[in-house]
């Protein structure tokens, strides 16, 4: 950089094309201090630079003699450039694009990287998705140069948390930065794009850098370490698996199953496979020849500039003075420790992970931020003889390697306290967090629910301190933690490191820790233990427990630790201690967080654990003097471990016979995959600014029923930036179509209804606005939340549904036995990445309005904003590209909102930008219904189920939304797989005071049959047989009518399940988990096989039609367009396979727009699992009517090109465009009768899992999945099979780790990633094995089936095999194999199952003497 342009503009923000030729890329380690390296291709590297502002003084004074200098801050990235022609011979290739140097004169510190790529610099490839560090959507690569060891640091963080400021003299290496479909992609992007990695392709730039990142580090990285990269990153689509697979693509080790070292893969069909014989099946989605090669030496350098800006020896403080606060960069400890003088109260920020979140969620202010630039005292290492002292600097990743180093390096004996902190750092959120988070940060800010400061308590680490005044060391004891005053640092004080001692040979240390899943999730309960004893004896020299998550701090069980000193370590004093603690540490009924007798239960369960460890510790080191554990319960010391997962998946093979440009049947990519890895994949936030567009942040109900008194907008109109508040009195139409309600008026009716919105310049004003904003409510009763108390108040969103075959009431007069129960199943978030974002154009002519988003129902949003207008809706014109996911939640809700961003557009005569933050989108949309299931079963001895009275209650909220289409599916699908002779099925749609529950994967068939099974397991349970055998028993076995009266074949089903008792070698590993159970009391393994009868679509033949529009231009290129939305399904994929067969063209001739109602009008919603059969059908007709115009052409000229056929048909005046039109199939149901042809195919599926349960805390870990699935002919296997893993582990997450929590009043405490938790790629199968099932069903386009939802329910498999290991374990402790395990199966059902003495220690409330803080809805 140019210094002495830089000071010529001291107010100004500079941009600058650096024209640099691109050299040969040297490898980073080879690259010294002085070298003049040069920038390379496709280089994107965003580096903050040196800037040498004009030195003066600041508005900020650190002492008369050392004034603040202000600083800019330079950003290289790369701006286009058009490549031109040039002689090889005489100099090298130039960079299709060139680095662009920004100089950022005037950084706020309030700012963050992420808004700063994609507002400021307008690199949209990082996505927002969370705002929170959770979901890794974020995701970019910092790199830094360490002066003193001459290294290069790469590392991952989350932009979002990342302060602008913090970056001086880093390179930030965002995914645009990595590869460019415009210039060259890069391997990671290309093998995430090729190995079906991508679906609605929202998170896929964070995998990429997360991958990209680990390359960088680690060029041949092994399994483990890539499934530990993807720790940080959620995807909601594919389920993983393909991920990981593509980064797998990197490593020596292979990816294939080899079963025992046999060699042979344990899919291998055998010669009793029930697979035809004709059928060849193929295991390969992608090709590995394809993929180009990886060199890690062609990696861009890092840039020299910053090389010799962090070897400066006369590096100054920097100042950076934003419009309220101030950022100072201290770099010398001398200038840090004065800072802290003058500036007491201001926080000193090295990761921000801390403070961060507390401005953004809890509105702190602070006026000033401190922070050290990379002080050598803050980041070392010293390993005495004694301990390890660690700088207080180090990150959490950092720290972690350095105490495997000494880990591998010091006798095991010293190493106790080291293997403690490591274990818990390996799952401590997730690995960005852990490379921005400090050892210092996380030991002061001593949260309650800390995983490390328990252990380091426990193992008497000592905090060394410095201010002006000197150094000085306190204990990190539980004084300290418990925030004791005199505990406390002084203001002037930082942390300058950490020294922990050395373990002893007679001295155990232990960390223990168990939350909602094993990896990204802070602990429900966590603790720290050591115990001391007399030498050569078991003897109790001094014990401490610290326990985290259990109180406002960590807390210390001192008394419980003082009354045990000189005990014998003996069961006796497990016993006392267990009771000593729990009479210690109380956790008030009502605590905050909930789950209250679990938490105490944990409290026991750990330290009974640390007993064990301890037992087994002493016994290896004197088996004579000290007895063993029983056998029994050695499994109970290890947790479970993280896998890289492994799998298989079979298809049909295409026909050898097929053209090869034919790609129907093929594994292709989706379309848009490249652009999603390399983040060009265009979302609606995406889109450049518009003139004068403004944001909206809406302003939701703080009660759950209540009567508007009063909405007071002064303080907020008066903000700076807001233009105005829109609120109902400004809809120009209707403010209630279809019952639904955009803005509140008079009253509210749920928490979370939107009253009014803030329409401001930026999003932060309107933010800022929208707090200020005061209503005044007056409740109104009843306030109905659950649906015990719709039941009670007789409170109904619908009338009721029932379908009913034979004579119900006189079966049950003839059964052997009868069971009567009730199964609740709570509801579910959508967590689609990309979050509800819409963009409100109003144009200047005919009241006409543009409108952008990610939809799966353009038309609904069309006619809600026409509505809310008054206007027709062919003024509407709504586009969607691409949604970054949907599963139903995009469906209704968008029109809603749509509407609400269209009426301030037309208020304000401004185009408005309406993003929902992850927090209002759960907040504000709801989710999947959360289900109570009534029934009464009647059945023989024998297991034959020969009666059935079910009954279905939903919580649908307080509008209709879509409860009633989900109730009527939930009442026709109830049967499952199982024909019961006289059957009875009622459902019915509360009405409640919550936001309104809408569509979600699979409409009520997740929840709702998990009611049948459970009813299933019972029946087994009272029979004393297997739940296999009475499902195998009741299965629909040969041609039938369902309770409604419709036909059906179930032989794909009882294929399905043949395939998958024999494929996954069900009995034999029943065997072997029979076999565990006997021998571990403490950890128990289950295997359950869920069969599945799906149906597809609706009952009502309109909603299944569809329309496409097919241009052919001059060139021969072909445009075609349908009514289908794309959000991750891989519909656009599969319709330019189906155009390419039909048209008899390569695909590359085809190209897909987006659906508009202007191109497409009155499309229905793509939802059901229908949009391939009826928009395929649509567009087949389309071009089948263009190729009939065509015949003539060809058959003159057969051996013609498809272009000269074109240009002949124009000349001879043939029309190459049409319409194409699907009727859709013919559906009915006649609820009066209750018959009807109510889908026009059932799909098939069976799926088996094994678990293992932890019986102590309620952790299980998932150990295979099998899946059969019907696909009849894959129109496209790699999407389907991408559809069934994902809508399984999407299931997966349903019915375990996925759970809304909302208070007794209404208000929906899950809000975002800390508090929600969709699966992690630590929770999906070690091995997972997907068969699409060949057979027939001619109704559909080419033989296919719809499969984008029927996967969903066979995640249920993982409920039921958690549900047969707590049985095991209730076998095994005497208690009755017969009970109810209600969904989500989280640690604290399977552990509260499990009963045992601990579990009848802990003292328990009247629930008449206390409000929980959280009741469950269902």
């Amino acid at each position: 950089m140019q210094g002495s342009r830089e000071s010529s503009f001291p107010n100004c923000l500079i941009l600058q094309i650096t024209p640099q030729r691109s050299l040969k890329r040297r490898p980073v380690n080879h690259l010294r201090a002085g070298q003049q390296g040069k920038y390379t291709l496709q280089d994107r590297n965003i580096f903050m630079g040196k800037l040498r502002a004009k030195d003066k003084e600041t508005d900020i004074h650190v002492s008369s003699q050392d004034a603040a200098f202000t600083q800019g801050i330079g950003l290289l990235c790369s701006g286009p450039r058009k490549r031109g022609k040039k002689n090889r011979k005489e100099k090298p290739e130039m960079p299709e694009e060139l680095p662009r140097l920004v100089i950022e004169k005037s950084a706020d510190p309030e700012q963050n990287l992420l808004f700063y790529l994609r507002k400021v610099l307008h690199l949209t490839g990082t996505k927002y998705s969370c705002g929170e560090g959770g979901c890794g959507s974020c995701t970019v690569m910092v790199s830094r140069y360490n002066p003193k060891n001459k290294k290069i640091h790469h590392y991952p963080v989350t932009a979002c948390l990342v302060p602008i400021c913090s970056l001086y003299g880093a390179a930030v290496t965002t995914v645009e930065g990595v590869g460019s479909i415009k210039t060259r992609i890069h391997p990671v992007q290309e093998r995430l794009a090729k190995c079906h990695g991508t679906q609605c392709g929202f998170c896929s730039p964070g995998m990429v850098m997360s991958i990209y990142t680990l390359l960088r580090n680690h060029p041949e990285p092994t399994p483990d370490q890539i499934t530990k990269a993807l720790g940080g990153n959620l995807c909601r689509c594919t389920g993983y698996r393909l991920i990981v697979e593509s980064g797998k693509t990197f490593s020596e080790e292979s990816t294939v199953c080899q079963r025992k070292g046999s060699g042979k893969c344990c899919m291998d069909q055998e010669e009793k496979s029930l697979v035809n014989k004709e059928e060849k099946i193929c295991t390969k989605l992608y090709n590995e020849d394809e993929f180009q090669p990886f060199d890690p030496s062609q990696e861009p350098i890092f840039p020299p500039e910053l090389i010799r800006m962090a070897e400066d020896p006369n590096k100054r403080r920097l100042t950076f003075q934003g419009k309220r606060t101030t950022w100072i960069t201290s770099v010398t400890l001398s200038d840090l420790l004065e800072l802290k003088v003058n500036f007491p109260e201001a926080p000193l920020v090295m990761g921000n992970t801390e403070v961060g979140p507390r401005i953004k969620f809890e509105d702190e202010f602070y006026p000033v931020f401190i922070t050290p630039l990379g002080l050598p005292e803050l980041y070392f290492v010293d390993n005495t003889d004694n301990g390890v002292t660690i700088g207080a600097g180090y990150s959490l990743a950092q720290l972690n390697d350095a105490l495997a180093y000494i880990v591998s390096e010091q006798p095991k004996e010293q190493t106790k306290t080291y293997r403690g902190l490591l274990k818990h750092l390996r799952t401590l959120a997730g690995p960005q967090i852990r490379n921005m988070a400090t050892l210092g940060g996380h030991v002061v800010s001593r949260p309650n629910y800390s995983d490390l400061n328990p252990i380091l308590a426990a193992g008497n680490a000592i905090i060394n301190l410095i201010s002006k005044d000197g150094e000085r060391q306190i204990p990190l004891d539980s004084k300290f933690l418990e925030r004791a005053p005199e505990a406390n640092l002084k203001s002037e004080e930082i942390v300058l490191s950490v020294s922990i001692p050395h373990s002893t040979k007679w001295h155990f240390v232990s960390g223990m820790r168990l939350a909602q899943c094993r990896e990204n999730a802070f602990a429900i309960v966590n603790a720290g233990m050591s115990v001391k004893f007399e030498d050569g004896t078991d003897t109790i020299k001094d014990l401490q427990m610290f326990y985290g998550s259990v109180g406002p701090t960590v807390v210390s069980a001192s008394q419980t630790c003082k009354q045990l000193i000189g005990r014998q370590w003996d069961d006796q004093m497990l016993s006392d201690a267990c009771r000593l603690v729990l009479d210690e540490i109380y956790i008030p009924p009502a605590a905050e967080g909930g789950m209250v007798e679990y938490r105490r239960t944990l409290i026991i369960s750990l330290l009974f654990k640390f007993y064990l460890k301890v037992r087994r510790g002493l016994n290896k080191m004197d088996p004579q003097k000290f007895p063993d554990i029983p056998e029994k319960f050695m499994s109970a010391l290890e947790d479970f471990p993280i896998e890289a997962p492994q799998g298989i998946q079979m298809f049909q093979c295409v026909d050898p016979l097929q053209p090869p440009q034919d790609p129907v049947g093929h594994p292709v990519m989706h379309e848009s995959a490249i652009k999603h890895a390399t983040g060009e994949a265009v979302y609606v936030d995406d889109m450049p600014p518009i003139a004068q567009e403004l944001f909206l942040v809406p302003v939701t109900s703080t009660r759950a029923h209540a009567k508007i008194i009063l909405i007071d907008v002064s303080e907020a109109l008066a903000l700076p930036g807001v233009v105005d508040v829109i609120t109902a009195e400004d809809v120009p139409g209707d403010n209630n179509p279809q019952e639904e309600i955009l803005y509140a008026q008079n009253e509210v009716i749920c928490v979370g209804q939107i009253v009014c919105t803030v329409a401001a310049d930026t999003h932060a004003h309107a933010k800022e606005a929208a707090k200020q904003v005061k209503i005044t409510y007056e409740d109104i009763e009843p306030r109905i939340i659950t649906i015990e108390q719709a039941l009670e108040h007789n409170s109904f969103l619908t009338a009721e549904r029932k379908i009913e075959q034979g004579n119900v009431e006189l079966a049950f007069k003839h059964v052997d036995q009868i069971i009567e129960g009730e199964v609740h199943v709570e509801g579910q978030e959508h967590f689609y990445m990309e979050t509800q974002t819409i963009l409100a154009i109003p144009k200047a002519e005919d009241k006409e309005m543009v409108i952008h988003l990610g939809t799966q129902y353009p038309t609904h949003v069309q006619e809600f904003v026409a509505t809310a207008l008054n206007v027709p809706r062919s003024r509407i014109a709504c586009h969607m590209r691409r949604a970054g996911g949907a599963f139903g939640g995009k469906a209704s809700k968008p029109a809603l909102l749509a509407a609400i961003a269209a009426v301030a557009a037309n208020k304000t005569g401004r185009p408005i930008r309406f993003i929902l933050e992850r927090g209002d989108d759960m907040l504000i949309t709801a989710g999947r219904h959360p289900l109570l299931g009534k029934y009464k079963i009647g059945f023989m001895n024998n297991g034959v189920i020969k009666c059935a009275d079910v009954e279905y209650y939903v919580n649908g909220g307080c509008t209709p939304d879509e409860s009633e289409l989900v109730i009527e599916l939930v009442v026709l699908r109830s049967e499952n797989a199982y024909y019961i002779p006289n059957f009875r099925c009622r459902g019915r749609a509360c009405k409640t005071n919550l936001p309104s529950n809408t569509a979600f994967r699979g409409f009520g068939f997740p929840q709702s049959i998990v009611v049948v099974e459970a009813y299933i397991t019972a029946v087994a349970s009272q029979c004393n047989v297997s739940p296999e055998e009475i499902r195998e028993i009741n299965m629909y076995k040969r041609i039938s009518k369902t309770a409604y009266k419709e036909m059906f074949n179930p032989e794909p089903l009882r294929r399905c399940w043949k395939e998958c008792l024999e494929k996954s070698s069900f009995y034999a590993r029943k065997r072997v988990a029979e076999e565990f159970n006997k021998k571990n009391y403490w950890k128990k393994k289950g295997l359950s096989v869920i069969p599945m009868k799906f149906t597809v679509g609706v009952p009502q033949t309109y909603y299944n039609q569809a329309a496409a529009l097919v241009h052919i231009y001059l060139d021969g290129s072909v445009l075609v367009i349908h009514g289908g939305c794309e959000f991750g399904q891989g519909l656009y994929t599969k319709m330019i396979q189906v155009a390419s067969r039909e048209l008899n063209i390569p695909s590359s001739y085809i190209h897909q727009y987006e659906t508009s109602t202007i191109t497409v009008p009155n499309a229905l919603f793509t939802a059901a699992s229908m949009g391939t059969d009826v928009n395929g059908k649509a567009v087949q007709n389309a071009c089948q009517i263009l190729m009939a115009r065509l015949q003539p052409i060809i058959r003159k000229n057969p051996q013609g090109r498809w272009e000269d056929w074109i240009e002949k048909a124009f000349e001879e005046s043939i029309s190459l465009s049409t319409t194409g039109y699907f009727k859709g199939y013919q559906t009915n149901m006649d609820w009066k009768n209750e018959e009807g042809h109510a889908f026009p195919y059932f799909t098939y599926g069976v799926s088996c899992s094994e678990v293992e349960v932890d019986c102590l805390t309620g952790a299980h870990k998932l150990l295979r999945t099998d899946i059969f699935m019907d696909a009849s002919f894959s129109i496209n296997p790699a999407v389907d099979i991408g559809q069934v893993e994902g809508g399984f582990i999407q299931g997966m997450g349903l019915y375990t780790t996925e759970e809304l929590k909302y208070s007794p009043e209404g208000v929906l405490y899950s809000r975002g990633t800390n508090d929600y938790k969709i699966p992690a790629v630590a929770e999906i199968p070690e091995e997972l094995y997907v068969t699409l099932v060949h057979s027939q069903n001619p109704i559909a386009i080419y033989s296919s089936k719809g499969l984008g939802e029927s996967g969903m329910f066979l995640g249920s498999s993982v409920f039921f095999a958690i549900q047969d290991a707590v049985t095991a374990a209730r076998r095994e402790r005497g208690l009755t194999t017969t009970f109810t395990l209600n969904s989500p199966a989280t640690p604290e059902l399977i552990r509260m199952n499990c009963m045992d003495q601990f579990t009848e220690m802990i003292p328990r409330d009247d629930p008449s003497t206390f409000t929980p803080w959280s009741i469950r809805v269902s």
